[in-house]
């Protein structure tokens, strides 16, 4: 049996311990032309002919023989004894040595009159102007771009000779179904290997993804033995831990032998690097932001080795929005939202699960906090490492506040305009704070009063001084969701799921609370917070909770009873000063719009009579 962990090792001394231990000679193989963009020449790459193979014209007009054009001029015309008419393109017969354009030309029966001189050469496209044969085309170790594979076609090489890492993809666990497939309690879709696959290939990589494979050492084995025959690397998914089925570790110590077994790096920890016939064999965590942390920081860097092109991503300095803290001792990534407000980059930190797969697609950067460091203040400027082009970080539009579902459908309309909308579910009131430390371009809120009123006091009391305006996006329903038609009197004594403090939902639930004379203690769970409204109403359909508050849209969603409480207004809330902004112009056109009345008329639950109307909050 294999300990569990070996010596943990730093990230840096397990990429110099790849690079020391594995020979890393790629194989060569030659591709089809329009398949090489972005694989990388393995060896020098030579013209097979000439272009051009033999003299042409460049202009239409007419070959000369240039020593019989010597003289001519407007005052003395000359009338030349042989030429060849010829256009663009055309073979220039070998008896002639320039072209003159035909616009300089005077033809009358068959004869062709000059009126000035032609030099040798001239108009003419000498055979090899563009390349000789045999001349190099392309080095050695050059990644072929989109835009050269013309040229390599109109060189004669239909099949490059490129650099051929093979990696085997082995997805273990009996609990895996494929993608598409909905999975049933104690199910899981398996997708590291597919996000590895997708990875990889891109790096230019040619990735085999084998079947699942079961929880049994001797399929595992076998499954390994097998990818460890037929490619260069094999990745193994899930089975790195320590739970009582994961046998990864323990099947390559059989087959050969483990070098590593837990890198101080989160997430990711759990990975394995094991040698089998001189061969690299990785064991990938099983949750899959734990997976893609060892794909980007481990297996990639590891593929230069072989001589593939991975880019090292571009770094931003920008002010971090909230503290993060960290033990010392371990290299931690943290997926983040990045962009730029009032000409300042910020960066907010997503969820640090390592099984949040949302934390990846919302992401567009990450900051990688070094071993040695405890964290980060919030306010502090640190490197943001990009995972986008970016001019699309520099169109980023950062919305921080209250959770709805139409601000997803309000970033799908604005998506075509090349604004890419970044929300951070933090609550009405985390929302208000970021809008007051400058730190997104608008914040959704719905914060009740004790007068009845909505937002303005909050705005008043925490941001003074500052001009903020209000834009109504829609009037909309909060009430009870449950299984059974559960009323808010119905609520002491029943399992509830609650939004969290700072929350909109939250401060409505505790003023109808206060209102109806309830002691929040009598309800179970009340001190349970989830961020969203549809986590809320998945909770209470899976069972977790007999009921929630939420909005209509999003018990409508999932199909669950909902008993109305109160009509609450949610709105837009950001600094004037950006009102001119082109993301946050586009935003609000978006409000406006008749598509996105329509889509809160189909959600249901909105009242729309106000939406796009705009206020003075301060």
């Amino acid at each position: 049996m294999v300990t569990r962990y070996l010596s943990v090792i730093s990230l840096d001394d397990t990429l110099a311990l790849l690079t020391r231990e594995f020979s890393c000679m790629p194989a060569c193989v030659d591709v089809p032309l329009e398949d090489a963009t972005g694989r990388i020449t393995a060896g020098p790459v030579f013209a097979r002919y000439s272009v051009p193979e033999i003299h042409l014209s460049a202009m239409d007009g007419i070959a000369v023989v240039s020593a019989e054009t010597k003289g001519a001029s407007e005052q003395h015309p000359v009338t030349l004894p042989r030429a060849a008419r010829v256009n663009t393109g055309n073979v220039v017969p070998p008896e002639y040595d320039a072209v003159i354009m035909i616009e300089d030309v005077w033809e009358k029966e068959g004869t062709y009159t000059i009126r000035k001189a032609a030099a040798p050469w001239q108009h003419v496209r000498p055979a090899g102007e563009d390349l000789a044969e045999s001349e190099m085309v392309m080095p050695s170790s050059h990644r072929i771009r989109s835009h050269e594979i013309g040229a390599l076609a109109t060189y004669g090489i239909t099949h490059p000779k490129v650099i051929a890492v093979r990696i085997g993809l082995v997805p273990t666990g009996s609990e895996l179904v494929t993608a598409g497939t909905r999975p049933k309690p104690g199910q899981v879709v398996e997708s590291n290997t597919v996000m590895a696959k997708a990875m990889l290939d891109a790096a230019g990589a040619t990735c085999t993804r084998y079947p699942f494979v079961e929880d049994q050492p001797e399929k595992i084995r076998d499954a390994i033995a097998r990818a460890v025959m037929e490619n260069d690397i094999v990745i193994v998914s899930a089975g790195s831990s320590a739970g009582t089925k994961d046998y990864t570790a323990e099947v390559i110590a059989g087959l050969g032998e483990v070098l590593i077994h837990g890198v101080a790096i989160k997430p990711g920890k759990p990975v394995i690097i094991g040698r089998i016939d001189s061969k690299p064999v990785i064991g990938l965590p099983g949750y899959p932001l734990s997976a893609l942390t060892v794909l980007r920081e481990i297996v990639l860097p590891f593929l230069r080795n072989f001589g593939l092109f991975i880019p090292e991503p571009e770094i931003i300095r920008a002010q971090i929005t909230t503290a993060i803290a960290k033990e010392v001792g371990s290299d931690e990534f943290v997926l983040c939202t990045l962009g730029k407000v009032g000409g300042r980059w910020v960066v907010s930190p997503q969820s640090k699960g390592a099984g949040v797969q949302m934390a990846g697609v919302r992401a567009n950067a990450f900051l990688r906090i070094p071993r040695a460091s405890e964290g980060f203040d919030a306010g502090s400027v640190v490197e943001a490492l990009m995972m986008v082009p970016e001019e699309e970080v520099e169109g980023a539009l950062i919305i921080t506040g209250s959770h709805d579902p139409v601000i997803d459908y309000l970033a799908n309309l604005i998506q075509p305009t090349g604004i890419t909308v970044l929300s951070t579910h933090v609550g009405s009131m985390g929302g208000i704070l970021a809008l007051r430390k400058d730190e997104c371009h608008a914040a959704p809120a719905h914060l009740l009063a004790d007068d009845g009123s909505y937002n303005t006091t909050y705005i008043e009391k925490y941001l003074p001084g500052i001009a903020v305006d209000l834009l109504c996006i829609a009037e909309r329903q909060q009430g009870i969701v449950s299984r059974d038609h559960l009323t808010f009197r119905d609520l002491p004594g029943r399992s509830f799921i609650n939004r969290q403090k700072g929350s909109g939902t939250r401060m409505l639930l505790d003023h109808e609370l206060k209102k109806a004379g309830i002691d929040s203690s009598a309800i179970p769970g009340y001190e349970r917070e989830v961020t969203t409204h549809i986590a809320v109403a998945l909770a209470v359909k899976s069972g977790e909770a007999d009921a929630g508050m939420c909005v209509y849209s999003a018990a409508k969603a999932l199909g669950l009873p909902f008993v109305p409480v109160a009509s609450e207004r949610y709105e837009l809330a950001f600094r004037r000063e950006h009102a001119d902004d082109p993301r946050l112009v586009a935003l609000i056109e978006a409000i406006r719009s008749p598509a996105f009345r329509e889509i809160l008329t189909r959600l249901g639950g909105y009242d729309t009579k106000e939406t796009g109307q705009l206020r003075k909050g301060a």
